[in-house]
């Protein structure tokens, strides 16, 4: 015990000793802006106030060149008033007209242009930060970052912002306007964290103005600068309403021969949300609808578990980033699509109610939704509750607590409690990053006369983490009982115990014209049951990576797995696939072809050859884009399954087809259409969305999905939608 507690101590004072001799951060003071100084919104950073204004300059190589000064210089300069923060940003380019730019709509994924991105990290806490990151056509990307076992960025947080960007002989300029009320923060904290990144893709090179080592970089609040002299800010009463108003038609047949009688309905409801303090926000929502969400990525399942899907609903996206528990272990306490969602069928959400912020040093995160009936499915109470406290330079223990409560007397109250520890510095023998991370989350019993032990129906586990460059290495342990079953969570295998290293080394090559970086890695991953037997048994070894100086990733890897399958496994949930219990070893290799996004025409292909089961598997994964022009961009993605086993042969096809065209980063419309030979479905989805003003939407989606039978496919479903959400700030 003294030993542990010896270690722990060391760990937690490490980054104190070790960093006393690191280099300091910078430092950029904020300029206030007085009642006389007119601010004209235009990209264009031509108001005379400008020049009185201190500016973050030499950006340094984070790749190809770690710490050598940009190629093509960077200037930030920051300024507030009373309700806004402004940034004044000039990204000079030797040739302009090479800059690349591809993307429009909000929140596109930028790997494919030039960008400037930077952070504000409210709290100067070094945990957690607002992201926010724009390109040369004014699309704006925004996230909330939380660090901890590798950062986290909720990208789906959507802050109310403006960018305005402008294009010169001289490169590109912009200036962003941020309300306060975007933003938690301390009031009395005049300091925040600041840093700023650009890349300029055609050099595949990207800058920083601090942090700028590959073991650092934009999600590293640690390694950022200060942002000074942010006084007398406010925002205002702290009161966001969110009114919606939709109307939709659907028309659903239950059998090939059924009419389709159309169903319309006019409905109403909305948010409203109070900054009980600058740090502290409080909502309720009314009759919460979902339609404009995104359509699910269709999955064919070949395996003996369930597969995750991510949330896509806006009102559990908010915020959501407090509510992560050990996410690198991935116990799961909490999973927000089990409410309001059953087999991916909505059910509707009559009210709920949540609170998420911080009071001192303490995040903390409430939430309450009352579910309706929906057919044979009673109504219910889901209660979710996190805390987390920060200890140390860059440390958390923290607690969570959900409650399921279904009307009727079918199923006890189910209540799950977890706790977690996360020992994190950056300072780990000078500059180094290293990770601890623990947990333990249980749950009461899953029904009436349910006789398991709470050991049966918990999960535990550590994970040491070393994520750093050109070495990067982990380790964990975890245990899952054999009734872990939390009811406000997802779990997708339970009875095991599970250890599982990994170690990787990726050096760069500055002098070579062709290759940017090698890299190998060994993933390994030992899962036994309870009683210690061997399970599962993985070996993956990527025995070269390749990583081009124009931005293409070639990686061979081989492969080899262990199964033992205790029960007769239906792979395709038909019967006629039917592996029987026994001993299964499976060798084989993988081949992955990544082209530079920036292309206009490129992609993804992954070829995978390896045993399975009885036989054998041949899976091909590629995705294809096309972006013939500013504004259009095509993705079509193709998994096919080809497997032989002594019980027969079949294949699986999943096809994925998206087009969208973005007017401007306010207008754009979307196309999707899949389509897969296992259940025979077709399904569309189209939206258009037009953003009035930030936070004021407009959209009209359509679905439409068909079914084949015999030689024909019927339409079976389609729904139409008209939605219009409102913001109002006071």
């Amino acid at each position: 015990m003294l030993v542990r507690y010896s270690f722990l101590c060391w760990f937690l004072c490490c980054g104190t000793l070790q960093g006393a001799n690191a280099q300091q951060p910078g430092e950029l003071e904020a300029y206030r802006l007085t009642d006389d100084e007119a601010l004209e919104l235009d990209g264009r950073l031509d108001e005379a106030f400008w020049s009185k204004v201190q500016a973050a300059t030499g950006f340094r190589q984070q790749e190809p060149l770690e710490g050598q000064l940009a190629s093509e210089q960077t200037s930030v300069q920051i300024a507030f008033d009373d309700k806004n923060l402004y940034l004044g940003v000039r990204l000079y380019d030797s040739e302009p007209d090479k800059i690349k730019a591809f993307q429009k709509r909000r929140d596109a994924v930028l790997d494919t242009d030039d960008m400037f991105a930077f952070i504000l990290d409210t709290y100067n806490d070094q945990r957690s930060a607002f992201y926010f990151e724009i390109n040369p056509h004014g699309l704006m990307g925004d996230g909330i970052l939380r660090t901890g076992q590798g950062s986290q960025i909720n990208r789906d947080w959507n802050g109310i912002w403006r960018a305005w960007v402008t294009r010169d002989d001289k490169g590109w300029s912009a200036e962003i306007r941020i309300p306060f009320m975007t933003l938690n923060f301390d009031p009395s904290n005049s300091t925040w964290g600041v840093n700023f990144l650009r890349t300029i893709r055609r050099k595949n090179e990207i800058t920083l103005w601090e942090g700028f080592k590959r073991n650092q970089g934009i999600q590293r609040p640690q390694d950022a600068g200060k942002l000074l002299g942010l006084k007398s800010i406010n925002q205002g009463i702290g009161v966001e309403a969110i009114p919606y108003v939709i109307s939709s038609q659907t028309r659903v047949r239950s059998d090939p021969e059924a009419p389709m009688d159309p169903v319309t309905r006019f409905n109403a409801g909305g948010e409203l949300n109070y900054n009980i303090t600058p740090n502290l926000k409080a909502g309720i929502t009314v009759n919460t609808d979902f339609a404009e969400a995104d359509v699910d990525d269709r999955q064919v399942n070949l395996t003996r578990f369930p597969i995750l899907l991510p949330e896509r609903r806006d009102f559990f996206l908010q915020g959501a980033n407090v509510f992560l528990f050990a996410p690198s272990s991935n116990p799961n306490p909490y999973f927000s699509r089990r409410v309001g969602l059953q087999d991916g069928r909505p059910i509707p959400i009559q009210h709920g109610g949540r609170l998420i912020g911080r009071i001192k040093n303490t995040d903390i995160g409430f939430l309450q939704v009352r579910t309706g009936e929906l057919g044979e499915l009673p109504g219910e109470n889901f209660t979710v509750g996190r805390v987390l406290q920060n200890i140390s330079a860059e440390s958390t223990i923290g607690a969570m607590y959900t409650r399921r409560d279904t009307d009727g007397d079918s199923l006890p109250v189910r209540e799950t409690f977890g706790a977690d520890l996360s020992l994190n510095t950056s300072r780990f023998f000078g500059n180094r990053n290293f990770q601890f991370e623990t947990f333990f989350v249980g749950h009461t019993p899953s029904f009436f006369m349910d006789s398991s032990s709470l050991l049966d129906r918990s999960v535990r586990g550590f994970r040491f983490n070393f994520p750093n460059q050109p070495w990067n290495a982990h380790v964990s342990y975890r245990e899952f009982g054999v009734n872990y079953d939390p009811a406000v969570g997802f779990v997708p295998r339970v009875g095991f115990r599970r250890l599982q290293p990994s170690l990787s080394y990726n050096p760069l090559l500055e002098r070579s014209p062709v290759l940017r970086e090698l890299s190998w890695q060994y993933y390994f991953e030992y899962l036994m049951l309870m009683d210690w037997r061997p399970a599962t048994v993985n070996h993956r070894v990527r025995v070269l990576g390749l990583r081009f100086e124009t931005g293409d990733i070639l990686n061979f890897s081989l492969l080899h797995n262990y199964e033992y399958l205790d029960f007769t496994f239906d792979i395709l949930r038909d019967g006629v696939y039917l592996i029987p219990e026994g001993i299964y070893q499976n060798r084989g290799y993988s081949v992955e072809f990544s082209s530079a996004p920036f292309r206009k025409i490129g992609g993804i292909a992954t070829l995978t050859e390896i045993g399975f089961w009885t036989g054998k598997q041949l899976l091909l994964e590629a995705d294809v884009f096309m972006r013939p022009f500013v504004g259009l961009n095509m993705t079509a993605s193709y998994i096919h399954s080809n497997v032989s086993l002594e019980q027969g042969a079949f294949q699986t096809h999943l096809v994925r087809l998206n087009s969208s065209y973005d007017f401007s980063p306010w207008v754009s419309i979307n196309f999707n259409i899949q389509y897969d030979n296992v259940t025979e479905q077709i399904g569309t989805n189209s939206r258009f969305s037009w953003v009035i003003d930030p936070g004021n939407t407009l959209f009209v989606v359509h679905n439409h999905n068909w079914q084949r039978f015999s030689d024909r496919f019927t339409v079976m479903e389609t729904q139409s939608i008209l939605k219009l959400a409102y913001t109002l700030r006071f």
